[in-house]
């Protein structure tokens, strides 16, 4: 039988992948003393390994495919095939960025004032390559963690961090001063493993449907009825993917309409549908978009 050898991240990523997972019809069980978890599909073995590291493994083949940041395939230099981007974090729908901060009361104010200087950062190859790049001298060292707290301590006069609000950063008395990189979850592929028919395919289908999951998230369908005299007002307010779907009701002047729209418009769509004369309005999730 075919297999496909799939990583999903450890750590930050890791519920928030399997929980994409689940919605996109992979149940993925993971057991806290086994790197290998269980998935309901027996064409696929799953391995949990560290982001940091994933894009290693599948750039030397010992994983088909796997979920990583773009920042680490970066960090890494791998040479893999990137599929397709997921934006999805532990926090927010938003993609994270690696950011440059200093004391809020430092006189550094531009990369330049950083001539000469000292930056702690996990991101250690891409700072370095970043500042050479620019011709700027800097001393990049690795940090285990608790990063912000070398600038704190006197260890570093600036860190490289990863941020998606910027709220932790500044609860420690940093600022930010320049952004180097934006990065979300990337699906990767071995090269080798993409050429061969079988496994690209697969790969295919789980990213179809993790966006069809990810767009869900985004949209309800509402469903309401509403009488044919009003349809063509009511009509008129509906945002919608293509036209909404109109079904006439048995024996009567009224219709069904049903339709997707974007989850930040309904508190203020429903009120406004009911005012024109629409009825029986109904909310639902969804799970995946195609």
């Amino acid at each position: 039988m075919n297999t496909l050898k799939l990583g999903i991240p450890k750590g930050s990523l890791q519920n928030a992948t399997i929980n994409l997972f689940e919605k996109s019809g992979w149940k993925i069980n993971v057991n806290d003393r086994s790197y290998f978890p269980d998935i309901n599909d027996e064409t696929i073995a799953c391995s949990i390994c560290r982001a940091q590291e994933m894009s290693r493994y599948v750039e030397s083949g010992t994983i088909d495919a796997g979920l990583t940041g773009k920042d680490w395939i970066e960090e890494n230099e791998s040479d893999v095939e990137v599929v397709d981007d997921l934006v999805y974090s532990k926090v927010s729908a938003n993609p994270a960025r690696w950011v440059l901060a200093v004391p809020a009361d430092s006189d550094i104010r531009r990369l330049e004032d950083l001539e000469g200087k000292k930056i702690a950062t996990e991101l250690v190859n891409f700072t370095r390559r970043f500042f050479e790049q620019r011709g700027i001298d800097v001393k990049v060292s690795f940090s285990w963690g608790a990063t912000e707290a070398k600038v704190v301590s006197g260890l570093a006069d600036a860190i490289v961090e990863v941020t998606e609000t910027g709220s932790t950063i500044r609860a420690h008395g940093l600022k930010i001063i320049h952004e180097l990189m934006q990065t979300n979850t990337q699906l990767i592929a071995n090269r080798e493993a993409y050429a061969d028919p079988w496994k690209r395919a697969k790969i295919e289908q789980i990213i179809l449907l993790l966006k069809g999951a990810l767009r869900a998230e985004h949209l309800v369908g509402l469903k309401m009825n509403l009488p044919l005299d009003k349809k063509e007002a009511i009509i008129a307010l509906l945002p919608s993917l293509n036209a909404p779907t109109i079904a006439g009701l048995y024996n009567t002047d009224w219709v069904s309409v049903e339709t997707v729209v974007d989850t930040r418009t309904v508190r203020d769509l429903i009120p406004r549908l009911m005012q024109a004369g629409a009825q029986g309005i109904i909310e639902y999730n969804l799970n995946k978009v195609i």
